[in-house]
């Protein structure tokens, strides 16, 4: 006979309801670890997305996503006839807000040149951009589709394709646009700007500017050594794609990357805690009947197992409830959820450790329990 089943069996509505509880702690446990996962790859995800090797940008900063970075639009030409470059193009980002049915739209413009690197890696639906102005292609979380118009400065904007998972390291959803209306759209003045720029004498200015070039390197090409030649050029930067991806994982995101985990980090040890204090307060409900157990001659390991197999059982009934329940609503989350599997077979170890460690105060108030104390009243 399996004690625990039986003393399960005997509370069972109020055994699952504390697994219910101790489950929707660990799905908030899970959700923050797919928080944090999900701010570094959001935060990866515009920089993977052309597949470059390279990025040229304004010399001493780390742009486009740390820094502002401005360089003229002709370096792209300079860059492509590097030794070693396959293909280079120009690219622009930028934050616009914009209304769409009455409701506020807040999109992270980024302009490429379409026949060059810098555009979405993948169309789910629709077609690329092909005409040289107003089209664009959004990511489905700016809840556009195909044949929406949207007001992006002072030009409207056709959706004529759709992305997935391209958002900004701040969670806002991409759109891709030529090269040339994004240059309109960011370096472009209001029409009253420009006058007064006029009347100072300043109207020369050229809007051929961009943030960036990234290129493409043939595939037996040495990062380090074109962006060497690169920077031999005083006004220039080179990035390495390694190197870019640290800069947005180590800087333009580590506070709030430091802080969820910190925050995931409480909510384990809180979980601890009142996995132990459940385990032991089960436990001392059951003072008589351990002893009662222990009279009729039942061994020390009996009421053991009793009690450690009760706690992995709180313990990965739990934690499959909260699995469960995050795996079928992380889609609703505002910002992107990633639950990777190696996480949840980590979380997953963890619970099982803490349930252990926990089950110790149970074990060792049972063992201290007199015999004698079943026959009081």
């Amino acid at each position: 006979m399996n004690l625990a089943y039986r003393d399960i069996m005997h509370n069972l509505g109020r055994f699952l309801l504390t697994c219910l509880g101790l489950g929707l702690l660990l799905g908030v446990v899970l959700a923050m670890i797919g928080i944090y996962r999900g701010l570094v790859v959001e935060a990866l995800t515009i920089a993977r997305a052309p597949a470059v090797d390279l990025w040229v940008v304004e010399s001493s900063t780390r742009g486009p996503f740390a820094e502002i970075s401005r360089i003229p639009g002709d370096t792209r030409e300079a860059i492509a006839r590097i030794a070693g470059v396959d293909a280079a193009g120009s690219v622009t980002y930028q934050t616009v807000e914009s209304e769409h049915m009455g409701n506020k739209l807040r999109l992270y413009v980024i302009g490429y040149e379409p026949t060059r690197p810098g555009g979405p890696p993948v169309i789910i639906e629709g077609r690329g951009v092909a005409r040289s102005h107003y089209e664009i292609v959004a990511d489905r979380a700016a809840g556009l589709v195909l044949g929406d118009r949207v007001a992006l400065g002072r030009s409207m904007f056709t959706v004529v394709g759709l992305t997935q998972h391209q958002v900004s390291s701040g969670g806002d959803p991409a759109v891709y646009v030529t090269l040339q209306d994004a240059q309109k759209l960011q370096f472009d003045l209001a029409p009253s700007a420009a006058r007064l720029k006029l009347a100072r004498g300043e109207g020369g200015s050229t809007r051929d500017t961009v943030n960036a070039v990234v290129a493409r390197l043939h595939p037996n090409s040495s990062s380090e050594a074109v962006a060497s030649t690169i920077k031999r050029w005083k006004h220039l930067a080179a990035i390495t794609q390694e190197a870019q991806e640290n800069i947005l994982t180590l800087s333009l995101v580590d506070r709030a990357r430091r802080q969820i985990a910190l925050f995931t980090g409480l909510l384990l040890v809180v979980s601890a805690v009142i996995i132990a204090l459940i385990i032991y307060t089960m436990t001392m409900e059951k003072l008589k009947q351990i002893a009662t157990l222990k009279l009729i001659g039942a061994p020390d390991r009996t009421i053991i197992g009793m009690i450690v197999q009760q706690a992995m059982a709180l313990g990965f009934i739990g934690f499959a409830i909260g699995g469960a329940l995050i795996v079928n609503i992380q889609d609703y989350f505002p910002r992107r959820v990633v639950l990777e599997p190696d996480n949840v077979v980590i979380l997953g170890a963890i619970v099982f450790v803490v349930c252990l460690l926990s089950s110790v105060l149970g074990v060792r108030a049972a063992l201290r329990v007199d015999p004698a104390t079943a026959l009081g009243g």
